[in-house]
């Protein structure tokens, strides 16, 4: 399976790319800024919505993605939320694809451009490669382990942050945080860090790896808003860490928050700062 994987890597990368635009081109944009109130639903609350966008690009993508990589697994947002046993696959030895369609739901309803869909290929818990594609803001960004990252045809490598910087970081929305979770995301609140609420996560990962934003502090761990971002913050030279100091598991089973950063003295810098609130 590993050789058939790194073949893969040669030979299909663009065929994933065509595959993403495809399923954008046909199931999201036509939405956009289109939709009806009976395509809108709530899933845990009003803050956390799915479209008919979310649900046909998925199953869109489920179909084209799988039949590049036969035998290949499918965890996506929406397929789990119908599904929760669909997450083991993350724990088993066939390739997985791990789908968000439309990251940034909230922001895509509203009508905001600040959305993208997100894939990535991993196995046995390690990401492979993925993909970031913004359709509204015509940017698609793709990172390959041990290859780098590029969007379109500009390497991504944004290096450290320049001595005395402010550090821009991206955090958790309060409405989606335990009270444990907020007094380690207050520690943020200090001189030199300019911390605010996330957009999507995928955009915000995306920003890390251009240079625009410093560090991200999340506290939640689905693997289908994080799997293609610290990939793609990874191969531009970045790092992550949880609270306990470890590498993130996209299998679950972290210790959060966890940050991710352009460099390693940034992510242990949000580290000390996010311990310091938790204490």
């Amino acid at each position: 399976m590993i050789e058939d994987l790194e073949g893969f890597l040669d030979t299909g990368l663009t065929d994933v790319e065509e595959a993403v635009r495809k399923a954008a081109a046909a199931e999201v944009m036509p939405r956009f800024r289109q939709l009806a109130a009976h395509e809108i639903d709530e899933k845990e609350g009003p803050h956390d919505l799915v479209t008919v966008a979310d649900r046909r690009a998925e199953e869109h993508l489920t179909e084209s993605l799988t039949a590049l990589l036969p035998g290949s697994a499918v965890v996506g947002e929406e397929g789990v939320h119908a599904d929760p046993s669909k997450l083991d696959a993350l724990h088993g030895d066939a390739p997985v694809w791990i789908v968000d369609p439309v990251d940034g739901t909230r922001q895509f309803v509203h009508g905001d451009p600040g959305f993208c869909t997100l894939v990535a290929l991993a196995h046995r818990g390690e990401v492979l490669a993925s993909w970031t594609y913004a359709p509204a803001l015509e940017e698609l960004a793709v990172a390959v382990r041990g290859r780098g990252a590029r969007l379109g045809d500009r390497v991504l490598q944004p290096g450290a942050p320049e001595p005395g910087h402010v550090l821009e970081v991206a955090m958790s929305h309060p409405d989606f945080t335990t009270d444990e979770q907020k007094r380690a995301l207050l520690g943020l609140d200090v001189d030199g860090v300019h911390s605010r609420p996330c957009g999507s996560a995928g955009l915000e990962y995306l920003a890390i790896a251009k240079g625009e934003v410093d560090a991200v502090a999340f506290s939640w761990e689905n693997a289908w808003d994080h799997a293609a971002g610290l990939l793609l913050v990874a191969e531009a030279g970045g790092t992550n860490r949880t609270l306990a100091g470890e590498p993130f598991r996209i299998e679950g089973g972290n210790a959060l928050p966890f940050t991710a950063a352009r460099d390693a003295d940034t992510a242990e810098r949000i580290l000390q700062l996010l311990r310091a609130g938790a204490a």
